[in-house]
């Protein structure tokens, strides 16, 4: 399964979850992609738990606008 990930530090106000509610701080961002559906993941820097990101789910048209899309989403997520 293709996956991308990059190391973000969380907006103000953190980032929603559906498991946990909001997190904070340094995170790890990872996204998959399969048949252009798309799953967005986050942790805390270094643990080993990971979340869905709420509402953050999409499909794509085009499966080669995975990076893209996890490239926007951390341009987005990073706010140190």
């Amino acid at each position: 399964m293709p996956e991308l990930r990059s190391s973000i530090a969380a907006p103000p106000g953190g980032v929603m979850t559906d498991e946990v509610g909001v997190i904070t701080g340094a995170l790890e961002l990872a996204t998959t992609c399969v048949d252009g559906a798309v799953e967005v993941w986050i942790r805390y820097a270094g643990a080993e738990e990971w979340y869905r990101i709420s509402a953050a789910d999409c499909h794509l048209h085009d499966p080669r606008d995975h990076e893209a899309l996890h490239t926007a989403l951390a341009a987005v997520l990073n706010r140190p």
